[in-house]
């Protein structure tokens, strides 16, 4: 496996806090999950001179497997990673173990032979890019019920397509806290048919609503859930505001996910808000079908623009981002070059015409500097 550390990249004094990394690069990832990966071995392939910045802090790290991720499903999430980073270093990508804290966008055009971008990193040092991609994830908001965020990535869960097959047939309860509750319920039922919705903070059931629970089968509790029971260190049910035990073996919730812009925030983009009806169900951050954000340059992959984004997903939308930057660069460098064949041009045809103007002088010239 890769040493995250072993791949850092020089630095004009190794190991300064505060010194500048050694080199612009074409393109930084900041992020280094399934998104930010995916981007960098296209982009290493495309001969791109690529710099990964992971802070080492995946989303999905407590779960027990990426799952829908095709001849891969079950594959612990490191496992996925690491893999990740020996083909980003295979091409000749660059990975550094490092946070990114901030970024600005430098003064002049984007083609700039300093960079368009200056990202400082947690240590003080900072590193250019002609590029940024920003893949950074989210943050789970998790309901505020004793025991949530403990089980968290165990039997506590979110996604039936993520989980659903590991706790089939088994007694699955739905924590109601919003609005997506009577969803999440029915869409679980085609997991199991013992599945329980526990109000607790959800809004009132319509009667269309709690016609269509009961045609599947699923029990309603009302109340507050006030904790979780466990026994052998495995979930066996959620206790109530009345003294209720509720049996299950998996709880479903549906976490607030904050988009981690941090970065982005600083360079002008804006985290949007999510909503279904008046609820706010996620943050995250606008971007075109590439990626690209509202700042020329900057691009965003994965759940930090796509909250519903799963880990094969994220590494889909990693690839055409970094297919759309390469490609936005080739542009920029074919339009430098030709710039460049047009001053040679330029050059050229004013010599020329000097040397008609005035061929002794020009004659003369060849002589002084002739050996």
């Amino acid at each position: 496996m890769v040493d995250l550390d072993a791949q850092a990249v020089p630095t004009d004094e190794p190991g300064a806090p505060g010194g500048r990394l050694h080199q612009c690069y074409d393109v930084v990832v900041v992020g280094g999950g399934a998104a930010g990966l995916s981007a960098a071995v296209a982009l290493s392939r495309a001969r791109r001179d690529v710099l990964v910045l992971d802070d080492g802090a995946p989303r999905n790290a407590l779960a027990h497997g990426v799952h829908n991720y095709l001849a891969l499903d079950g594959v612990a999430p490191g496992d996925l990673l690491a893999a990740g980073r020996e083909e980003v270093a295979r091409y000749g990508g660059h990975l550094l173990a490092a946070a990114a804290t901030s970024a600005q966008r430098l003064p002049g055009p984007l083609d700039t032979a300093e960079g368009a971008f200056a990202v400082t990193l947690a240590d003080g040092r900072e590193v250019r890019a002609r590029r940024l991609l920003v893949t950074t994830g989210g943050v789970d908001d998790l309901p505020d019920v004793p025991g949530v965020a403990e089980r968290w990535g165990r039997e506590v869960v979110h996604c039936p397509y993520c989980h659903g097959w590991e706790v089939r047939d088994q007694p699955v309860a739905v924590l109601g806290t919003g609005p997506l509750a009577v969803h999440q319920a029915l869409m679980w039922r085609q997991w199991s048919g013992n599945v329980t919705l526990l109000r607790h903070t959800a809004p009132e059931l319509s009667d269309e609503q709690e016609e269509r629970l009961a045609a599947r089968g699923i029990t309603v509790v009302d109340g507050r859930v006030t904790g979780l029971q466990l026994h052998d260190d495995q979930l066996t049910g959620v206790s109530t505001a009345d003294g209720r035990v509720v049996p299950c073996r998996a709880l479903v919730v549906s976490p607030r996910l904050h988009a981690r812009s941090g970065v982005l925030t600083a360079l002008g983009v804006e985290p949007a808000e999510m909503r279904m009806g008046e609820h706010v169900v996620a943050t995250h951050v606008p971007a075109g079908p590439t990626g690209a954000t509202a700042v020329p340059g900057v691009w965003a992959a994965g759940n930090v623009a796509d909250p519903m984004a799963q880990v094969v997903s994220s590494a889909a939308q990693g690839l055409a981002a970094g297919a759309a930057i390469n490609a936005e660069l080739i542009e920029e460098d074919t339009a430098r070059a030709v710039a460049d064949r047009a001053r040679r041009a330029d050059r050229a045809d004013w010599a020329d015409r000097a040397g008609q103007a005035d061929p002794a002088g020009q004659a003369e010239r060849r002589v002084v500097v002739a050996p």
